[in-house]
């Protein structure tokens, strides 16, 4: 158990992706404790919970020896992901304290709020942690995902507040560069894209709107031009989804942020499970986080055998619910 994160750090606050490398645990940050903004960074640790190092988000006023690629360099942070073998990571940038803790419906008519959300994703040299390059990805880029074949040397991240998906990728001249390469439903009426799954075949991605609650699947014959070739709604809200490897599966949770979940009705809370032909979705089973007194559903993370979901503040249901999940694995 990790207490020292914030003391450790140098005062990050928010610790959202835990990463495993090689020996180590790299865990982001989302904001810091001495104005709750979004300047934040990377928090390194040992396997055995030791801390390394921070890594701090390049910004204007020191970019860390980071080349600047575009118009920003704000220091924001969310999400992680590497590429080995290409020796780099790449992070993500979301927003700060002093607005993921506000009221979702009273930040959205707050003008001053709305101008607090990361606009960059950055590509790090992986071996020694420092950040090689800030890329332009306006509207709050959330998750970041990663090809899983040794011929695509690309990522991709979808922006929440612009609707997008952009592919952060290598470019013949060996440069990384950022582009936004399809629309995710009408942008116009911010849906709100989350998590998003890429296929471990990188043929295509299945990506989860909260807003409208829906998930649509992206054919990538082509990974510069995405298309949309299926869609359906889960919930009155959807956030995380992850595929299993042979991609006959998906798993959908429900949470965004406990400020930023849907009120009454609408404030559904669920593990549910799809089975996936190529063509459409059948649920398999739903796991009622109210109904079992287990909080709000989150995050999710495939083991060697099974699948675990996050869930609050009932650990005592844990057996019960780990044991269906076994089951439905087997």
């Amino acid at each position: 158990m990790i207490t020292d994160y914030v003391s450790a750090s140098g005062g990050v606050v928010g610790p959202h992706t835990t990463y495993a490398l090689p020996g180590r645990m790299m865990i982001t940050g989302l904001s810091n404790n001495k104005d709750h903004g979004g300047r934040t960074a990377l928090v390194e640790y040992t396997n055995e919970g030791e801390y390394v190092a921070t890594h701090w988000m390049p910004t204007d006023e020191n970019l860390r020896g980071a080349e600047k690629g575009g118009n920003y360099a704000d220091g924001y942070g969310y999400d992680v992901r590497a590429l080995p073998r290409r020796n780099i990571m790449v992070t993500s940038s979301f927003t700060g304290w002093s607005n993921y803790m506000m009221d979702f419906g009273k930040m959205l008519q707050d003008e001053e709020a709305m101008k607090r959300f990361g606009n960059t994703v950055v590509v790090w040299d992986l071996h020694t942690r420092k950040p090689k390059k800030v890329l332009d990805v306006p509207g709050a880029p959330l998750e970041i995902r990663c090809a899983w074949q040794p011929n695509h040397n690309w990522c991709m991240t979808t922006t929440a507040l612009t609707s997008k998906v952009w592919m952060i990728y290598e470019d013949e001249q060996g440069e990384w560069q950022a582009k936004a390469i399809a629309d995710i439903g009408d942008p116009s009426k911010v849906p709100l894209p989350v998590d998003f799954s890429i296929r471990s075949d990188d043929s295509g991605f299945f990506v989860n709107t909260f807003m409208d609650g829906k998930t649509r699947y992206f054919d990538l014959s082509d990974p510069h031009n995405p298309k949309q070739v299926y869609e359906k709604k889960i919930a009155s809200q959807v956030n995380m989804v992850s595929g299993s490897w042979d991609g006959k599966r998906q798993y959908y949770t429900s949470s965004l942020l406990a400020n930023w979940d849907k009120k009454g009705e609408d404030d559904q809370q669920y593990l549910k499970l799809y089975e996936w032909d190529g063509k459409e979705l059948v649920k398999r089973f739903e796991i009622d986080f109210y109904e079992e007194k287990l909080g709000r559903a989150h995050q999710m993370r495939f083991g060697a055998y099974s699948l675990y979901a996050q869930h609050s503040p009932a650990p005592q249901a844990g057996d019960s619910l780990l044991s269906q999940l076994d089951a439905s694995n087997d």
